[in-house]
């Protein structure tokens, strides 16, 4: 079936989201980008094993490969959902992967943007307060509160890329070589 210009419909989405596998890689790719198939497999496994990439056993390796491989992969390819180009081994969310969002649920990941929004909106009310009488707040300098925004910004920027990079050890071991 090739559903690049058909609907995608209710049991076609059903029954790609059947599997607790699809849905990992669907999220995967979602949060990450495109992944080579050995990289997405190994994250996968990674994930239903509760371990990382670097201590998982060359067989649980294997049993998920080959499952995305041979089942998963081309099943979601045929729904219109990933792409998979053989020749790089590179597999990617098409466009109306975002129709079945709605299906997908939440992704119980930590949501970075709201602590950058937060630290937004708290130097904004600084700023203004700085501005005011008030104990404290009215005796910042504009500099202070620079330095002061600035520093909690790159500090929370460096715990993101921390926790990212624990989760993408591959990413270290690229920079390594």
């Amino acid at each position: 079936m090739s559903s690049g210009e058909e609907t995608l419909t209710r049991d076609v989405v059903f029954d790609v989201l059947s599997s607790a596998r699809r849905r990992q890689v669907l999220r995967l790719l979602k949060t990450e980008g495109p992944m080579e198939l050995t990289e997405l497999a190994e994250h996968v496994a990674a994930r239903e094993n509760d371990t990382t990439v670097e201590n998982l056993t060359k067989q649980q390796r294997k049993r998920v490969y080959v499952s995305l491989y041979q089942t998963h992969v081309p099943k979601m390819e045929d729904a219109g959902l990933v792409e998979y180009d053989q020749e790089t081994s590179m597999v990617s969310l098409k466009a109306r992967a975002a129709e079945i969002d709605q299906y997908l649920g939440r992704d119980e990941r930590f949501r970075w943007q709201y602590v950058y929004l937060f630290i937004a909106a708290a130097g904004l009310l600084l700023l203004v307060l700085s501005n005011t009488a008030l104990p404290v707040v009215g005796a910042l300098s504009q500099g202070d509160l620079a330095f002061a925004l600035v520093g909690a910004l790159a500090l929370t920027a460096i715990a993101h890329l921390a926790v990212w990079l624990r989760r993408r050890p591959d990413v270290l071991r690229r920079f390594r070589r």
